[in-house]
């Protein structure tokens, strides 16, 4: 039974329903609630690109903060009082994930998928099928 969970979420709306779906699970089993999100770029990548600079970084930053923000307050409406939001950084999201949750000893990873098939999975990969065959614990993939 799961006393860990771990929801990726990045903001999309497949995103905002694993939020849901992981809220009713720890409520079920009673388990913490650890909402992530992996940016890509870090203000230490950063520095020094002429591609980034501290305008558009500090507005992917508010936009992190404000997704989990929200999804821990849905959380907390919902009556979870364990619950935590973290932010890392990766250049591979998927691996970023796996990382978190080995090392923090989550054992159930919810998250969303667009459901990318066809030339735009083979294109652009897919986060949640990469997660799903490399995951040390069950994942939940929301659509």
């Amino acid at each position: 039974m799961a006393k860990r969970l771990l929801c990726a979420i990045d903001g999309s709306h497949a995103s905002e329903k694993a939020v849901d779906v992981a809220i009713e699970l720890a409520k079920g089993l009673g388990a913490h609630l650890t909402f992530l999100t992996v940016e890509r770029v870090s203000p230490e990548t950063a520095s020094g690109s002429p591609f980034w600079d501290s305008t558009v970084l500090g507005a992917a930053e508010l936009q992190a903060h404000r997704e989990l923000e929200t999804a821990a307050a849905r959380a907390k409406a919902a009556g979870l009082n364990n619950v935590e939001c973290i932010k890392t950084y990766g250049h591979n999201i998927a691996a970023a994930i796996i990382d978190y949750t080995e090392k923090h000893g989550h054992d159930h990873i919810v998250m969303g998928s667009v459901g990318r098939t066809g030339v735009a999975r083979l294109l652009l990969g897919s986060i949640a099928a990469e997660v799903v065959a490399k995951a040390h614990c069950p994942v939940t993939v929301v659509r």
